[in-house]
């Protein structure tokens, strides 16, 4: 019988943790503050701005909120970014992606202090973890990492995938294995052998952007699958890159979608603007 990897539970953990932390700093004069910029009014953006919003609220942090017009300048977003890096209460910036297309979205994100970089996007942020340097760290990735060791799966030794190789999940991902002493190989669109890799991992993590794409001939017996993916199936049914029904009667451990790691990245910018100062 599979475990199924609770996001939902693990994610709730980690911001008690965090609201007891805060706490605490209150306690003794200290404060968090995040100020989360959105640009324009798209619906997932809004919902995904709300739930840090309400995050922020349940653990104890400040939160400011700057909801800017469709039409806002790069100018107008780049000096209201150089007026947030400049106040001392606030611990850390966040800008909602995706930007408008006239705004220059790696520009923006180089914009914001690597200091109060809790997306952990910067170059600064990046170079410290591919080096082992302590910093920020992308929130869906490290959210990843909790999520196996807080459900008791071993990753020292172990032969991990990554499938996805983007700047935010699949390259920080693999850096985060490594840092924890995986054995680590990352595949993507041009890999040849595809199905001889992946059904070699012990821990398989898939951030590929493709519904339902992995199926049981992609997994070795006994492996644990971590799906990144969320889509809608051809019935609105949330679903992620991996197709649960099919794949997880082969694994030890596996995470739904929804419920698995959607949860953690929230978890994590929590966890970042609390510990990050």
């Amino acid at each position: 019988m599979y475990q199924i990897i609770d996001g939902k539970r693990i994610s709730q953990e980690i911001k008690d943790e965090l609201r007891e932390k805060v706490a605490q700093l209150k306690a003794e004069g200290g404060s968090r503050c995040l100020a989360v910029i959105q640009v324009g009014a798209d619906p997932a953006s809004s919902v995904y701005v709300n739930n840090k919003k309400k995050a922020c609220e349940y653990i104890g942090i400040e939160s400011l909120s700057y909801g800017l017009r469709e039409e806002t300048t790069e100018e107008e977003l780049l000096k209201l970014i150089e007026e947030l890096n400049g106040k001392k209460e606030v611990s850390g910036i966040l800008v909602q992606l995706p930007l408008p297309k006239h705004i220059d979205e790696e520009k923006i994100l180089l914009a914001i202090s690597p200091e109060k970089d809790v997306d952990g996007f910067h170059p600064v942020s990046v170079g410290n973890l591919s080096i082992g340097r302590p910093g920020f760290v992308s929130c869906t990735p490290a959210g990843v990492i909790q999520l196996l060791k807080r459900s008791g799966i071993e990753i020292e030794g172990k032969e991990c995938v990554v499938l996805g190789r983007s700047n935010i999940v699949g390259k920080p991902m693999a850096m985060l294995l490594l840092r924890e002493n995986g054995t680590v190989t990352v595949c993507h669109s041009r890999t040849k052998n595809l199905k001889e890799i992946t059904g070699r991992a012990d821990i398989l993590v898939v951030a590929i952007g493709k519904p339902k794409f992995i199926d049981e001939s992609y997994v070795k017996e006994g492996a644990v699958v971590i799906d990144v993916g969320i889509h809608r199936d051809a019935n609105n049914k949330l679903c992620g890159d991996v197709d649960f029904e099919r794949v997880a009667p082969h694994c030890t451990a596996i995470t739904p979608v929804p419920g698995g790691v959607g949860p953690m990245t929230i978890a994590m910018l929590m966890n970042n603007c609390v510990e990050g100062v």
